[in-house]
């Protein structure tokens, strides 16, 4: 009985000195990410799968048909150039900003920190990760994020961001004096949390024509660190997980270039439009191509055309697209949801949050759903638990004050 007492009591204050010793802030610091890393290898290995699950309301393994888009804005004609277009030279090298390494799960916070400081800002990742994701956990900021940092804390400077790009279009940018951020895929180590497919943040500085590679500037010392080079077909492959998304940091007055630099892009309608006639053409070449047909799903929501969105989604699901990509684009949650397919959208949400607990999106729309099936303190659970990773969040504040509760 007595070893049994000591036994207890040893351990109880075992655990209290690792408690004590974990919340030194050095301490925290150096471990939390591998806690962390840990505890998703565990949940691999409990609940194994590859893919994000496919809905109840999508029958796995099926092709259900979709109604292709009619009266989408369509491009305009351009204007017959009045002169030769400049060739773009065979090679472009920008100034490459001073490097720094990601801290964990930071790479869109370090990577705009990257482009501002090619103009001369002063801050670090931590200036923007601080207004972003004040929590180290929270595994993603979206583009729409980085563009708000931008046009609110850096007034000097405008961005902005468009989707179905091209490697001629970030050659084009690039040979303006525009570096360029990208998001893509790419394949972690096995040790980073399980390994496998997970989204990333690249700088492009440049590029050379003859051997057919970008220059990128990565705050991931082991996807490439400083002036990496990658291939056009390594770039686009991981590209279009992301709808060859781009975004561009330009000084304020600059705006008039930037417009006529995109060229038909600057109408986001019309840049939609092309995206999904990209998307169709990849599915027509390809109907197993999961991000294609989710592709489209994203740029059909841009019409809030939310039925065909839907169908899209569920086709890619029932296809397969890697476990974190809902930690990244939260397209299925919104065309779920405004069909009414609100169990679609909790169960969907958990499968997120079940590795990725600290998905302020996905709690966001969980809770969303849970008030739309009436219930009112599931909902605010969630937007409060939102907010309690993300207090600038302000799609949380905004449902907390929708339902009428505080934060």
């Amino acid at each position: 009985m007595k070893r049994l007492l000591w036994f207890t009591a040893g351990g109880t204050a075992a655990a209290a000195l690792f408690w004590l010793t974990y919340r030194l802030p050095p301490v925290q610091f150096n471990l939390e990410w591998r806690l962390d890393a840990f505890s998703g290898i565990v949940r691999g290995w409990l609940h194994p799968g590859d893919t994000v699950p496919t809905p109840a309301g999508a029958v796995a393994g099926e092709l259900l048909p979709i109604r292709l888009p009619t009266g989408t804005p369509r491009p305009t004609s351009p204007a017959p150039p009045t002169s030769t277009p400049t060739p773009l030279p065979a090679s472009v090298t920008l100034p490459a900003p001073r490097w720094e390494k990601q801290d964990w799960n930071n790479c869109g916070p370090a990577t705009l920190a990257l482009g501002l400081r090619y103009y001369g800002w002063s801050g670090d990742q931590f200036t923007i990760s601080e207004l972003l994701k004040p929590d180290r956990g929270d595994k993603n900021v979206n583009v729409e994020e980085l563009v708000y940092y931008v046009r609110t804390q850096a007034g000097w400077l405008n961005a902005d961001f468009r989707v179905d790009g091209t490697i001629d279009q970030l050659k084009g940018l690039l040979a303006a004096g525009l570096p360029v951020i990208v998001e893509k895929g790419f394949i972690l180590g096995a040790g980073d949390g399980g390994g496998g497919w997970a989204g990333h943040y690249l700088l492009l500085t440049g590029y050379d024509e003859t051997r057919q590679v970008f220059v990128g500037q990565d705050t991931n010392p082991g996807a490439g660190g400083p002036d990496r080079q990658i291939s056009y077909a390594e770039l686009d492959d991981g590209w279009r997980a992301f709808n060859r998304v781009y975004l561009v940091v330009y000084p304020a007055g600059e705006d008039a270039r930037f417009q006529d630099l995109l060229g038909s892009d600057s109408d986001p309608a019309t840049n939609r439009a092309e995206a999904i006639e990209t998307a169709q053409a990849e599915i027509e070449a390809n109907p197993q191509d999961p991000y294609a047909w989710f592709n489209l799903g994203t740029n059909l929501i841009y019409f809030e055309r939310y039925g065909e969105a839907a169908t899209a989604f569920d086709n890619a699901l029932s296809i397969g697209v890697p476990w974190r990509f809902t930690r990244y684009q939260f397209g299925p949650y919104i065309a779920y949801f405004n069909q009414g397919r609100f169990q679609d959208v909790i169960d969907l949400s958990e499968a997120t949050l079940y590795r990725t607990y600290k998905s302020e999106e996905s709690l966001l729309w969980r809770g969303w759903a849970r008030f739309r099936l009436g219930d009112l303190n599931g909902a605010v659970a969630d937007f409060r638990q939102a907010l309690d990773y993300n207090p600038n969040y302000l799609d949380a504040q905004y449902a907390l004050q929708y339902v009428g509760a505080s934060p």
